[in-house]
């Protein structure tokens, strides 16, 4: 490995669809020994992770929510003999979606906060039209929160105090942002990054509609260091 700590690779990052050639929500996060876990698998995102890591060599896997454009690729993951033995950590809800991943033999546990191996888990309840989580990882004294899919909420600056690494959900631009949807804006993430005091800020789950130059231009006004996820980008912390 050509890192000391913890390395996160974007393996897919468009939202609700993937744009031509794209993938939507997926993060390999891997620690310097080689222990390594899967933060959402969207549509696409699989086919990427089998370029770094072999699924059943994984950790764990943690499923924000169960809304298709972040659990899709359970599917056909769920054909590759031996990766049932992963855990896979998701909401209860929706109930179709659930049944869907338990039919496909999933063992799934519920969002608790844990240890599984050197990665230590936290959960903070986001507000989503359905049930869903902001994920907090801490590994060998370093931090990546990933939002998952969230608008505005109370704690959430608390719980991303001081990251090393912060991957938000800018699914909105400025102009379409308000307190009743169901995502966050460029500016409302650059503005937690600060507040919270984050070293490094990634903007994802972001629409195909919205110019690349006008989402980073909304963040980096108030936080000049942001950048946008890219499939195959690796963020070493």
């Amino acid at each position: 490995m050509e890192f000391q700590n913890i390395r996160v690779t974007v393996l897919g990052w468009q939202g609700p669809v993937p744009g031509a050639m794209g993938a939507c929500s997926g993060y390999l996060v891997e620690e310097a020994s080689g222990q390594a876990l899967v933060l959402d698998l969207g549509s696409g995102s699989l086919a990427r992770l089998l370029q770094y890591k072999n699924p059943c060599d994984l950790s764990a896997i943690i499923l924000t929510h169960l809304h298709w454009d972040h659990i899709s690729d359970m599917l056909p993951l769920s054909y590759l003999k031996g990766a049932h033995v992963v855990p896979v950590f998701s909401k209860t809800e929706p109930l179709m979606q659930r049944q869907v991943l338990e039919c496909a033999g999933w063992q799934l546990r519920n969002h608790e906060d844990c240890r599984i191996g050197l990665f230590r888990l936290s959960f903070l309840q986001a507000r989503h039209p359905v049930p869903a989580s902001c994920v907090k990882i801490e590994c060998g004294g370093r931090t990546v929160v990933y939002t998952g899919d969230t608008n505005t909420l109370e704690g959430l600056e608390t719980f991303a105090r001081g990251a090393d690494l912060l991957i938000a959900d800018a699914g909105l631009c400025e102009s379409e942002w308000t307190e009743q949807k169901p995502h966050l804006s460029p500016r409302l993430c650059a503005q937690l990054a600060k507040n919270a005091g984050v070293q490094k800020l990634v903007l994802t789950h972001l629409s195909a509609k919205h110019a690349p130059e006008t989402i980073l231009g909304e963040a980096s006004a108030i936080f000049p260091e942001a950048i946008l996820a890219r499939e195959g980008l690796r963020i070493s912390i």
